[in-house]
Parts: C-alpha cells; sequence; structure tokens
C-alpha cells in the first residue's frame, strides 16, 4: 500500500514539473559606475566598479569618524554634567571635533576628484 502511494506521488511530481512550462525571471539591468564606460570596454566596467566601491569606502569611514567624533561629545558633556569634568572640555572638545569634521570632509572632497 505504502509503495504504491510513493509510486503515485512520484508520477504526480514528475507530471507537474513536466507539464509545467519553464518560468524564468526577469532580472533587473545592472547600474553602469559613474565612469559611463564604452560597450565592450570590460576593464573600464571593472575600473569603475572599483571607483566607486572606494568611494564607498571612504564614504563609510567618514561616517564611523562622524559617529566616533559625537560619541566622544556626548561622553564628555555626560561627564561635565556630573562633575567629572570641566565644561571648558566640552567646548575644547566641540571646537576640534568640529575642525575634524570639517577637514575630513574636505579631504573625502578630493579623494574623489582623485580616484
Amino acid at each position: 500500500m505504502m509503495k504504491r502511494l510513493k509510486q503515485r506521488a512520484t508520477a504526480l511530481g514528475l507530471l507537474a514539473l513536466f507539464a509545467t512550462p519553464p518560468v524564468w525571471a526577469v532580472l533587473p539591468t545592472p547600474v553602469p559606475p559613474s565612469t559611463n564606460p564604452g560597450a565592450g570596454d570590460w576593464i573600464g566596467l571593472i575600473q569603475g566598479y572599483i571607483r566607486d566601491g572606494g568611494l564607498v569606502l571612504g564614504l563609510a569611514i567618514a561616517v564611523l569618524g562622524f559617529l566616533w567624533i559625537a560619541y566622544l561629545g556626548f561622553a564628555k558633556f555626560n561627564e561635565a554634567r556630573q562633575g567629572k569634568a570641566e565644561w571648558a572640555e566640552v567646548g575644547v572638545l566641540g571646537i576640534v571635533g568640529a575642525v575634524v569634521l570639517i577637514f575630513a570632509s574636505y579631504l573625502l572632497t578630493e579623494a574623489a576628484g582623485v580616484i
């Protein structure tokens, strides 16, 4: 009884497999890199993707720097509220942090032009 049920299930499965037409997914076209190389220029295409990846990596590192400076600012502000640090230290950290962020933004802008 069980063997017959298995055979019927296998036959129905094979019938369903071969009776349905094949369905192919329509994938979206990939976005070309910002350098937009010509058709058939595989080396230019790879270089463009590497350039765009480098820019994204640089931006990710800059975001981590921004978050790190914001964390330090909040930590120093909390210490000043608790009386463990002077308020002048919070001000100095704010000024130095702003200078570092401006300098990092400048370097990112220059690096984007060089790459």
